[in-house]
């Protein structure tokens, strides 16, 4: 027996009902009943990092990472819609993939994802 997924992310909101629709409109996530989401096949990292990392802000606990198919049109899309997006292709490997940041409103930490094909 052993786990076959992620069953959900839950994390404490100012104002859950306004953080939920944000990412909803700009990044398609919890848009069916009760925030289901329904996510396509792929590879998830799950992996701690040291307690000083300075991979993500020192006064957060986490970070999400989400896995997309096309982070140029994404970050052109979320742009458009004033969210400062960070890119550094000093992130980007061919091992690894390519990476671009966010923040949502309430200044958690997104990082998105494409992985190499």
């Amino acid at each position: 027996m052993a786990v076959t997924g992620i069953g959900g992310v839950f994390f404490r909101a100012k104002d859950p009902a306004a953080l939920s629709l944000w990412y909803q409109t700009h990044l398609g996530i919890g848009l069916e009943e009760h925030g289901l989401w329904n996510q396509g096949a792929g590879p998830t990292v799950f992996m701690p990092f040291p307690d000083d990392t300075d991979y993500f802000a020192g006064d957060k606990q986490w970070m999400i990472n989400l896995r997309v198919d096309a982070l140029d049109a994404l970050v052109q899309a979320l742009r458009a819609s004033g969210i400062e997006v960070t890119t550094n292709p000093e992130w980007d490997t061919p091992e690894t993939g390519r990476f671009a940041r966010i923040n949502d409103p309430e200044e958690n930490a997104v990082e998105l994802w494409e992985p190499p094909q």
